[in-house]
């Protein structure tokens, strides 16, 4: 089995943890740790700002610049829904320092088609969050961070990892950078050349944990994790950019959530019923209650597409009362994932998840009052046992005594027929070929029937279910005979 970890290292991390802050525009911004400069943009750069300049420097030269203290929460917050969200790749993700995350995907490689489409898929999914991230692939989590630290790539084998981490600077590694004078005297430069001096002045004069770092870069010491654990339940949220007025604008910003969301599903084997999506609205005394949408589906799901369709659907419908500035997404109703079918040939037509996925479509871009199903209640009144409900939702168990046989077809309203010798005449003489079902139900709301029901049968042996009202029925005194039902 190939082994194979994958590193995504986030070196523009406290940038983007402010982006909702200062817009998704292209503007100078920095971001200080303490009072020097840690992260700036581009724009920024350009303007004179550099790495290490004091505050004061940047307002001196570049007053435009937008400035930002680094906020270790939010970053500690980011990487966790970045961390939470990758979990639907394997379930061996770890965090690492500088901003970096470790993924064993070494059991899941086949699952997702090879190691170029698994890091491609990482990649969009951390995108779809609205982040950036360096991605190291190597058969040793320290190889994959190093490879990720340096600026990225791929190294499918030992050898080619070694042949990798031959020119990397030295200085790459955390536990060298506080030798970095001791080693430019003995004029080491990359890793290759720190492999060729002796293990024990090495040891001597930096310590075993030094050696250690170097050997788990080289598959040539063990690596110990702590293994990342999804919660018992979802709940998830994020500030927007800016005042938003149109619920559809948010759609890219509730997608992060949703790709949270199905890392968590994955997680913990669950596949999701109902979730609910918060549009929040000003905070404080101009409080404005959220704007909640919640969505049911036809039938479990995990999958981000179809989760974002029928969200886009739904967003498309809504109206807002006011401008939003946050969004949030919770998981309602989950339930255990089902396991593949045991079928050996597909199912004619589509399976049931692709019904499932179809109605779930339609009822989102319709509503759930325009696509509807039948379903029975528990009632003996036939016109108010078979009723419709939405798609979406799934039918009660409901069993009712079955002795006799029950029509296809239910008139929407019972047709009175004439008699003629003493018979119920439709067409032709009705000729009784079943005994009596008598329904004696209704008096709880008023709508009391009493009727005796028959399958009666014409001259062209056509079946028909007709009833008798008996005497004293809120029809009348007069005892007369209907036509409720056809038989196919």
């Amino acid at each position: 089995m190939l082994r194979l970890w994958i590193c995504l290292r986030l070196p523009s991390l406290p940038l983007e943890v402010f982006r909702p802050t200062w817009s998704t525009t292209e503007l100078a911004v920095a971001v200080l740790d303490k009072e020097w400069v840690h992260l700036a943009t581009p724009l920024a750069l350009a303007a004179g700002v550099k790495l290490g300049m004091r505050r004061g420097g940047v307002q001196t030269i570049a007053p435009a610049t937008i400035l930002f203290d680094r906020d270790s929460g939010r970053e500690g917050d980011a990487l966790a829904r970045i961390t939470m969200a990758t979990l639907q790749f394997s379930p061996n993700v770890a965090a690492a320092e500088e901003a970096a995350i470790l993924i064993d995907v070494s059991t899941t490689l086949r699952l997702f088609g090879g190691p170029r489409k698994l890091r491609r898929r990482i990649i969009e999914t951390v995108a779809a969050m609205g982040f950036s991230a360096m991605v190291g692939s190597a058969p040793t989590a320290q190889g994959a961070w190093l490879i990720a630290r340096s600026g990225g790539g791929t190294a499918l084998t030992m050898a080619s990892l070694q042949s990798r981490l031959a020119g990397l600077p030295i200085l790459t590694l955390p536990a060298a950078r506080k030798f970095a004078d001791w080693f430019d005297g003995l004029g080491c430069r990359t890793l290759e050349d720190l492999r060729r001096l002796p293990r024990a002045g090495l040891q001597r004069r930096c310590g075993a944990d030094f050696l250690d770092a170097l050997d788990r870069a080289y598959g040539e010491a063990p690596e110990i994790f702590e293994w990342a654990e999804a919660p018992p339940a979802f709940d998830a949220a994020v500030d927007l950019p800016d005042r938003i007025e149109n619920a559809e604008q948010t759609l890219a910003y509730v997608r992060g959530l949703l790709v949270q969301m199905v890392g968590w599903l994955t997680a913990r084997h669950l596949a999701i019923k109902r979730f609910r999506v918060e549009l929040r609205h000003e905070r404080g005394r101009a409080a404005i209650a959220p704007t909640a949408i919640e969505i049911a589906l036809a039938e479990p799901n995990w999958h981000e597409e179809h989760l974002v369709r029928i969200l886009k659907e739904r967003l498309a419908l809504v109206a807002v009362e006011a401008p939003m500035i946050a969004v949030a997404v919770s998981a309602i109703d989950t339930e255990p994932v089902a396991p593949p079918t045991d079928s050996l040939f597909p199912e004619p037509g589509g399976t049931p998840a692709d019904h499932a996925r179809l109605l779930e479509l339609l009822s989102a871009r319709l509503g759930a009052d325009k696509v509807r199903q039948p379903c029975l209640r528990a009632d003996y009144r036939p016109e108010v046992a078979n009723d419709w409900q939405p798609a979406t939702e799934k039918p009660a168990r409901v069993s009712l005594p079955a002795a006799l046989p029950r029509p296809t077809w239910l008139l929407g309203k019972p047709v009175p027929l004439i008699e003629r010798d003493h018979r119920p005449f439709y067409g032709s003489p009705l000729h009784i070929v079943s005994p009596p079902e008598r329904i004696e139900a209704g008096w709880w709301d008023g709508q009391l029937v009493t009727r005796d029901y028959f399958v009666a049968e014409g001259k062209d042996h056509t079946c028909y279910w007709i009833f008798q009202e008996r005497m004293g029925s809120r029809e009348g005194d007069e005892s007369r005979w209907y036509l409720h039902g056809l038989f196919g």
